[in-house]
């Protein structure tokens, strides 16, 4: 079997001791004589898979105990429903740092259904920069942002310095680095980049977001429901679910998120160095707060782009091209994302603007 470099946005590239694994449970899960897309999501077998998921990422990330631990459908566009309907009163507002489409979209929802402002917005300069710093509104009761944004290459380096319940959108760059979730009143990320297949996503929720969610809401929307039937009010993604539990296992094995953070740094301070080598390429976003999973640029037209996205396919190299609201093109490199993938897209691109020079 030949794989090819995957620098897709998400689904993304995992790893692939975890397919090979995934293979392997398809036909017959742990001598139980059925498939592991077969098999009852109230089974003894599919609940130790589910403690297990639950578990590693509470190691993994270090979560505290008094925090809740989920893992949903809907993605995490349907968490920016759930937040705002869950923890806003009618007469509240949350703030929004909008440094990109998905911290956006968050809002956009939010507004629908209660009060909420965006005290920060780089629309302006199409999101290549993040606020050095931000305060809230007066009276806010949250404040969301997004913490890698996948589109534009932007990554905050830390957790916003705020005196408010922090709301984070984790969901391109969670377990590649050591992260204080305790900061964080609420943290959700879908699971198709660092964590596993689409179709999960893994929400964790402060003792704080638990007080404040009412109950009695539309059930698959309430978090004081959902908590109480452990994410099993319905059928869940099982075969998600394991999938991220392999990914997870994955991680620990690997060293954890120290072993995790440093080779994504590596990978990062690679290509970003090809790119600042030759101004053949540019970068979208500003240096200080370039993204280590998602690394926006472009050549000197839009033409040679496109030869360069069709070149690179065709050599083995996918998912290039850039999001069509900034253009260029964008290699995202996750977790699974490995050294040596990274090693000959950088060679690719010394070749490629070599040529075109």
């Amino acid at each position: 079997m030949s794989r090819c470099h995957n620098f897709s946005a998400g689904p993304a590239v995992l790893p692939l001791s975890v397919i090979e694994q995934l293979q392997q449970a398809l036909p017959d899960f742990q001598g139980t004589g059925l498939g592991l897309m077969e098999l009852s999501h109230r089974s003894a077998a599919f609940d130790a898979v589910h403690r297990s998921a639950e578990e590693r990422l509470r190691r993994v990330l270090s979560i505290p105990d008094d925090y809740r631990v989920l893992f949903l459908q809907g993605g995490a566009s349907l968490q920016f429903h759930m937040i705002p309907l869950n923890l806003l009163r009618a007469d509240e507002s949350a703030d929004f740092v909008v440094t990109g489409t998905w911290a956006k979209k968050a809002h956009a929802e939010a507004v629908r259904i209660r009060q909420a402002q965006a005290i920060w917005d780089a629309a302006e300069t199409n999101y290549d920069r993040l606020p050095a710093s931000v305060t809230p509104s007066p009276g806010a009761t949250y404040l969301h942002y997004c913490s890698n944004n996948t589109i534009f290459g932007t990554q905050f380096p830390d957790a916003l310095d705020v005196d408010v319940p922090l709301v984070c959108d984790m969901s391109s760059d969670i377990c590649s680095r050591p992260v204080d979730v305790s900061r964080h009143a609420v943290v959700f990320a879908g699971a198709q980049k660092n964590l596993g297949p689409s179709g999960v996503t893994a929400v964790i929720l402060s003792p704080w977001a638990m007080q404040r969610a009412p109950g009695g809401l539309p059930p698959m929307l309430d978090y004081q429901l959902q908590v109480d039937k452990r994410g099993l009010f319905n059928t869940p993604n099982t075969f998600g679910i394991y999938a991220l539990e392999r990914v997870l296992a994955w991680v620990e094995e690997s060293g954890g998120l120290d072993a995790i953070a440093a080779q994504n740094e590596a990978k990062a301070q690679a290509l970003y160095g090809e790119i600042d080598r030759t101004p053949f390429w540019t970068g979208h976003a500003e240096r200080t707060v370039r993204s280590q999973m998602n690394v926006a640029f472009r050549s000197p037209s839009a033409q040679l782009d496109a030869a360069f996205v069709a070149e690179a396919d065709a050599a083995g190299l996918k998912g290039l091209k850039g999001h069509r609201s900034v253009g260029g093109l964008r290699a995202s490199i996750y977790n699974a994302c490995g050294v040596d993938s990274v090693g000959a897209l950088v060679a690719f691109m010394q070749d490629f603007s070599a040529r075109n020079g």
